[in-house]
């Protein structure tokens, strides 16, 4: 399409402060073809995220190989269809991981259970938990005991509680794929839960969205769950009971905070 036929939107300025699809500017009345490609290339990718397998072996190798110790497992929905059609089977473990649990249970109380789950986005979680992971190891004082980080495929949050108490765990972090959006398929967020145990709500969790480098970096983010996580180990609560205050707290970490126009 020739140039003096496209139709500069005058807040084409505003487009390097965001990746929202503002100021695209128009040919006629329709878009212009660049931009229609780009919004069918950003759909593409969403959807691709959303049907993508963890790559669970090369995930808990990485892990291993930094020091973490891993357990594989594996939630109620059998595979990626059903997982998608029955959220309810995603919140809760298939009978072989919890009689491995239950093999594993510890002689001592735990502080904290980390749980890495695909949810809708296994890409988030192959390209940022690790690095999240290792940023935060450093922050948390040396009286933290950790389970072995629970990696678990056809997940969503709420899978994070019976696995918590299995282990015996004071706190459960559950680090998971969000529901891609047209700017953001490998979007990670972080859910924390005090005392976890099966039929907690969400009203009783903190959570840290949008993590990835686009948004909040990987180690701003650890900065934050590190805050959380001292703060709840005090107050022993978290969700609506404990504000987070971490900004004012922690030093600045530089990120980038997006905000984005397409629903997500």
């Amino acid at each position: 399409m020739s140039d003096d036929i496209l139709i500069i939107n005058p807040w084409r300025t505003l487009r390097r402060h965001t990746s929202a699809r503002i100021g695209l500017g128009r040919a006629g009345v329709s878009q212009p073809t660049s931009a229609h490609l780009a919004f069918q290339l950003a759909h593409a990718q969403a959807r691709d995220a959303v049907h993508r397998e963890l790559d669970h072996e090369a995930l808990g190798e990485s892990l291993r190989a930094v020091g973490l110790e891993t357990l594989d497992l594996h939630s109620a929905a059998a595979d990626r269809a059903e997982y998608l059609q029955r959220p309810d089977l995603g919140r809760r473990l298939d009978d072989a991981s919890t009689a491995l649990l239950g093999a594993s249970e510890p002689t001592d109380p735990l502080d904290l259970a980390l749980v890495v789950a695909d949810g809708l986005s296994a890409l988030a979680i192959e390209r940022h938990a690790l690095a999240f992971l290792s940023a935060l190891r450093p922050l948390l004082a040396v009286d933290w005991r950790w389970a072995p980080v629970a990696i678990v495929r056809q997940a969503r949050v709420a899978i994070g509680d019976p696995i918590g108490h299995a282990l015996g765990a004071k706190l459960v972090v559950v680090l998971i794929g969000e529901r891609p959006g047209l700017s953001s398929p490998d979007s990670m967020g972080v859910y924390v839960t005090w005392d976890p145990r099966p039929g907690r709500v969400d009203a009783e969790r903190n959570c840290i969205s949008n993590v990835r480098p686009e948004g909040l970096a990987p180690e701003a983010a650890a900065a934050r769950l590190a805050w959380l996580l001292n703060e709840a180990r005090a107050r022993q609560v978290t969700g609506v009971a404990l504000k987070d205050e971490s900004a004012d707290a922690a030093p600045a970490v530089e990120t980038r905070e997006t905000f984005r126009l397409d629903g997500s």
